[in-house]
């Protein structure tokens, strides 16, 4: 944080940014309250992005590292696309907190701690072998120690909780102090308070009275004389609505808005399963009309119910993680088999098997684009930013419904819990694509296809004259009936085929930020975007000649990437996995492309970005 002692800086840089996070345990409310900063953010029209972190375990033992759980938010003017490699400000609401975060804090930073949390016993549980308030390992950093748990319950009193819920409340506590370090009133989160609560609710009025103490304790004691603080400006945004809207929202915005533009009523078929289940949710909550929600008892059962609402005429939808996914293979490759348009999303976890849940990785590219017994193609697209989901769902169905082929959305669970600002579009603006079922014709063969795109017709069942047949096993190219001979099933896999790779049609333009020809080439996907995007920024204010793509359509891969790459000095692949992109455009776009990669389960920082793109540079000369 930038600032005078006991002043507020009035003057903010041309790329000024703070990172805040919240720490506590997974009962400690740390996610609603970074959303409240968040909010509180984003109504002022700066940049924002967030970065959600919590544990797998529903319920892990209180005051165990285990359980930690935090919300990083961060805001600022200039170019915020990633959440922030380190924080400005720690709030840590218990010494498991402190400890896990500790290595986040930048050198200077600022910490700020409940010092009733740090008895001997909630000391041992984190695995400290003294106090760290104590030992000197905080020096360097700014340090607010408070006994938020006395001055919650202290502020509540009156409305005559319980300790139990009353200490609910140190979250609120704690936001109101971190907004008079932004100078911002309690006016917005005490509004919001009381439209979620009901204003006379006891909740309510005990949540407010403590968000007010904690913005009050900081103005009255020395926090003012010794802390640093920073004015929020009002930025003017683009002109129109904005919110902050996270990848999960995104996704079932898009997919029920491209459904309505379709004329097509949906169906997502889903069984519960992290980082996924939220865009169940989200449309569950909607209610839209011509929008409908299946629960299925597994994965298999789920995919094969979206494939039978397509079979039907409508748009099947289907969604899960990693091991879902593998569970679903056997039906996507019935989808792909039949030829019916299918939405498949995956946001993706860390690791194999269970994994971890909670952990963001790219690993499940490989699976996207093979990972089905036979030679079963389908369309791979992958949004690059929370708001840039609502396109990808709509582009998915345009796809899915020209090609009569099943595509698949690889998300993560970094895009699909992290929310960033995003301009609510005008929905009569985007434009309609109406699907033209199959009519009735005499000598109708189901697996004739268009001459263009090679999709065969759309027929909803019953339609007179165009009765037909689908299955598993292998079919005439033509009539749809089961044919065992080798040159049919020669013919129809390369059609099968052919027809994936036309969908480079729709996928042509590739976004070049930076320049056209130079030294480094940089190509993401997912949501490596944001610190891709920052590194490059940097550097190439530096003087550094290096540009960046991130590709939304990863199967197939346009040619024009090939022409593109061969441009750079150096074309470098950065994702979250050991290399499987990079070993896809080995293959015949860039053979010698060069890879960044990790599997750490967070983002990458874009420091460390900086740093191996500079590196990389220094090879050519």
């Amino acid at each position: 944080m930038d600032g005078s002692p006991s002043k507020i800086n009035n003057n903010i840089e041309e790329d000024w940014s703070t990172t805040v996070r919240f720490a506590g345990d997974s009962g400690d409310g740390m996610q609603l309250t970074g959303g409240r900063l968040t909010f509180e953010a984003a109504i002022t029209g700066m940049g924002l992005a967030t970065f959600p972190d919590y544990p797998a375990e529903i319920r892990a033992p209180a005051g165990t590292t285990y359980g930690v759980s935090s919300f990083q938010v961060r805001f600022g003017e200039g170019l915020i696309a990633s959440s922030g490699d380190h924080a400005d400000i720690l709030v840590a609401m218990n010494p498991a907190a402190l400890k896990v975060n500790i290595k986040e804090v930048i050198p200077g930073g600022l910490i700020i701690i409940d010092s009733s949390s740090f008895s001997d016993r909630g000391i041992k549980k984190a695995g400290y072998k003294d106090n760290p308030l104590e030992n000197n390992s905080l020096a360097g950093l700014q340090l607010i120690s408070a006994d938020i748990s006395h001055l919650t319950l202290e502020a509540i009193k009156e409305f005559g909780l319980g300790k139990k819920d009353g200490l609910r409340c140190r979250n609120m506590w704690a936001l109101g102090l971190i907004l008079w370090l932004f100078s911002k009133s309690t006016k917005e989160t005490i509004k919001w308070l009381e439209n979620k609560f009901g204003k006379d609710n006891v909740l309510t009025k005990a949540n407010v009275a403590a968000l007010n103490a904690g913005h009050h304790h900081a103005e009255i004691t020395e926090i003012s004389e010794d802390i640093l603080r920073k004015v929020i400006p009002n930025v003017k945004p683009v002109p129109g609505k904005w919110r902050a809207i996270t990848g999960a929202e995104s996704l079932a915005f898009g997919l029920a808005t491209g459904a309505n533009k379709a004329k097509l009523n949906m169906t997502l078929c889903s069984y519960p399963i992290t980082p996924a289940s939220p865009i169940m949710h989200y449309l569950a909550n909607y209610e839209l009309e011509g929008i409908n929600i299946y629960q299925a008892e597994d994965e298999i059962a789920a995919c094969c119910a979206a494939i039978g609402v397509s079979y039907a005429g409508g748009l099947g939808v289907t969604s899960s993680s990693g091991p879902g996914i593998s569970l679903k293979a056997e039906a996507i490759g019935l989808a792909v088999s039949i030829e019916l348009p299918l939405i498949i999303i995956n946001s993706q976890r860390a690791g194999p098997s269970t994994g971890l849940p909670t952990r963001a990785e790219q690993s499940d590219l490989m699976q996207a684009v093979y990972g089905r017994h036979g030679e079963a193609p389908l369309v791979v697209l992958a949004p690059k930013s929370p708001s840039h989901c609502f396109e990808i769902a709509q582009k998915a169905i345009l796809i899915a419904i020209k090609y009569m082929t099943p595509v698949m959305i690889l998300s993560d669970a970094y895009l699909t819990n992290a929310s960033e600002p995003w301009l609510i579009p005008n929905l009569s603006k985007i434009k309609e694509f109406p699907v033209s079922f199959g009519k009735t014709q005499e000598n109708f063969m189901p697996f004739e296809r268009d001459s263009n795109t090679l999709a065969r017709k759309w027929v909803i069942p019953g339609t007179k004259g165009m009765e037909h047949r689908i299955g598993g096993l292998e079919k005439d190219s033509l009539t749809g009936n089961i044919s065992y001979d080798p040159e049919n099933h020669a013919k129809i896999t390369a059609l099968r085929y052919q027809k994936i790779q036309n969908v480079k049609k729709e996928l042509n333009d590739i976004i070049i930020t930076g320049p056209k020809k130079g030294e480094i080439l940089i190509i993401g996907w997912g949501s490596t975007n944001g610190p891709i995007s920052e590194a490059q920024n940097t550097l190439s204010k530096n003087g550094m000649k290096i540009a960046h793509i991130q590709l939304s359509c990863l199967w197939p891969l346009t040619e024009n990437l090939k022409t593109i790459a061969s441009q750079f000095k150096h074309v470098v692949v950065v994702e979250m996995n050991n290399g499987q992109l990079v070993n896809l455009l080995k293959v015949d776009i860039t053979p010698n492309a060069k890879s960044i990669t990790q599997v750490s389960g967070k983002p990458f920082r874009v420091l460390d970005l900086i740093a191996k793109f500079t590196a990389i540079k220094q090879l050519g000369k």
